[in-house]
């Protein structure tokens, strides 16, 4: 089949979808038009070279245009951009920065891969000199380029998510003394505020400074530096910025083509990735795609997706019937020797959509305790009250996190339940994981609690509870409790002494019954519930309870 593709825009989407068409299609004509240099490269890693963890910049250009050209034999023109569609007469409009001129190019197909561009607010001097953005090769040279001939000794992240972390790490690293400006209240938007509370320990530990619930208001001069004016408390001067405030889709020549844009500002498609032009398609951080676990339509500029949608449209485009079913958010983040991960749906988003939902916090170690340098991760799992469904997961803690957060992903997509997770055969040799993995925990603890097996209380629920008739139970030992402090007025009687004073208790009274992260709690909840009393395990234990209030 003889088929005349042209692909607007290069790296994950464009790249791959030309690719894959050449692969499916000998005869297509192919042609990628790029407004920049550098056709694919690996922008995940920018923040990385800045940083000096990868020490060749090379490494980053996944190929080049000539490279491109000769192993698929597709017409790459870099420095073209695509100025306008002609739908009616099946043309587009090329601006070509290099020669000079205008030209138009005829299509069978057309493949919108535009990606999106960084915010940058409307705020007084945001275009200052050494205010930078991070998106493209270019940004990535200038901003190092700064910092290895400037020697700056502050910056301001104006922004806590992806981007903003792995750039505030990144400056860290580099000896640059780093605040964090964030409007909300947490860091990483897609985890609920108390997995975010430990990512802010993190921070603080990597010597980072945390600006929450505030919004900058303006940029100024302050002699050579820069100085940032915020809502609330004193100005930052600083040596530069960095804005990691979001993205938003480049939708202008869509627009301009009369195509549909969607309810969250995106090129709306179908699950083929056509466009509403059955002739044009559009893949990656430009399109509005589908939620799984809710089923709405959303934004979500993450490579992974752009990739897979990439591969479906060239599929399609070829006579190949494929479908994208939609996303889920899976992401990961390093945060010095950290990880914090997430996917699916977080409470707040289903709290929001109405969507019944269940919760569980477990902690585990990565490997074997007795394997040297295991770590702890915090692993909160949402599910379905009725069969158990996995909503979604997050996890926070240091080695294993990446393999925990793919297997919920994976469990997500196939519809598993928590009755699931407790049934996966998982890998296990002590340097590697546990005979129980904590996946294999999450999915007991979360079955313990849709079978009836325990009865759990949030850290957010326990105002609701009345004073004189609720009395709460720290499980820990003595030590732990001098440590670590306890929730005001609670008895403390270790779990191993439980059934010794079990006399000291009163009946008709509720008991709140918590240790460090839950586990002891549960075994005080099984004594207790078994010896005729009202009971309720704080899920998370103490842990959560008061990372919850920081």
């Amino acid at each position: 089949m003889h088929v005349k593709l042209l692909i607007i825009g290069g790296v994950a989407g464009g790249a791959t979808a030309a690719a894959r068409a050449r692969r499916l299609n000998e005869k297509a004509e192919i042609i990628i038009f790029e407004r920049d240099e550098f056709i694919s490269f690996a922008n995940c890693g920018l923040p990385y070279y800045i940083g000096g963890s990868i020490k060749n910049r090379d490494d980053l250009l996944v190929t080049t245009a000539k490279e491109f050209e000769s192993n698929y034999y597709v017409d790459v023109r870099t420095f073209s951009e695509v100025t306008s569609i002609d739908r009616k007469n099946k043309t587009v409009e090329v601006k070509d920065s290099r020669e000079g001129r205008t030209y138009t190019e005829s299509y069978d197909r057309i493949l919108l891969s535009p990606g999106a561009v960084p915010i940058r607010p409307p705020i007084e001097d945001v275009s200052l000199k050494n205010i930078f953005c991070l998106r493209n090769i270019p940004d990535m040279d200038n901003i190092k380029s700064f910092i290895d001939n400037g020697k700056p000794e502050s910056a301001v992240v104006v922004g806590g998510g992806f981007i903003g972390l792995e750039m505030a790490e990144n400056l860290t690293k580099r000896g640059v003394r780093t605040t964090i400006v964030e409007m909300l209240n947490q860091v990483m938007a897609p985890l609920d505020p108390e997995m975010a509370s430990i990512v802010h320990e993190f921070l603080h530990e990597g010597g980072i400074t945390l600006e929450l619930g505030n919004r900058v208001t303006a940029f100024g001069r302050n002699g050579d530096r820069i100085r940032v004016s915020k809502e609330k408390g004193d100005d930052i001067d600083c040596d530069m910025v960095i804005l990691s405030i979001g993205v938003s889709p480049e939708t202008v020549l869509a627009q301009q083509a009369g195509l549909e844009i969607g309810i969250c500002g995106g090129i709306k498609v179908d699950e083929a990735m056509r466009t509403s032009d059955p002739y044009i398609y559009a893949v990656g951080d430009a399109v509005e795609t589908r939620d799984l676990i809710t089923g709405s339509a959303g934004m979500l500029p993450l490579a992974g997706p752009a990739n897979k949608q990439a591969r479906i449209a060239a599929d399609n485009i070829m006579g190949r019937k494929t479908v994208f079913e939609g996303t889920m958010g899976t992401a990961v983040v390093k945060l010095f020797d950290k990880t914090i991960a997430a996917t699916g749906q977080c409470e707040k988003k289903l709290h929001e959509k109405h969507i019944p939902y269940l919760k569980s916090y477990t902690f585990s170690e990565s490997h074997a305790s007795y394997y040297p340098g295991s770590e702890i991760m915090a692993v909160k799992l949402i599910f379905s009250p009725e069969t158990g469904r996995i909503l979604g997961g997050q996890i926070v803690g240091g080695k294993g996190v990446d393999k925990r957060i793919d297997i919920l992903s994976t469990a997500i997509h196939g519809g598993m339940t928590v009755y699931d997770l407790e049934k996966l055969e998982l890998a296990y040799a002590p340097p590697y994981s546990s005979a129980k993995d904590p996946i294999n925990i999450a999915g007991f603890v979360a079955s313990n609690m849709l079978k009836g097996d325990v009865e759990v209380v949030h850290w957010h629920e326990l105002e609701t509870f009345e004073k004189g008739k609720t009395v709460f139970i720290d499980v820990r030992t003595a030590g732990e409790v001098r440590k670590t402090g306890m929730i005001e007025g609670s008895l403390n009687i270790p779990v191993d002494r439980l059934r010794d004073r079990i006399h000291e208790l009163q009946r008709g009274k509720t008991y709140i019954v918590y240790c460090a992260v839950g586990l002891r709690g549960y075994l005080a909840y099984r004594i207790l519930v078994q010896n005729g009393f009202t009971v309720k395990n704080l899920s998370g234990g103490f842990f959560i309870y008061d990372a919850a209030q920081k």
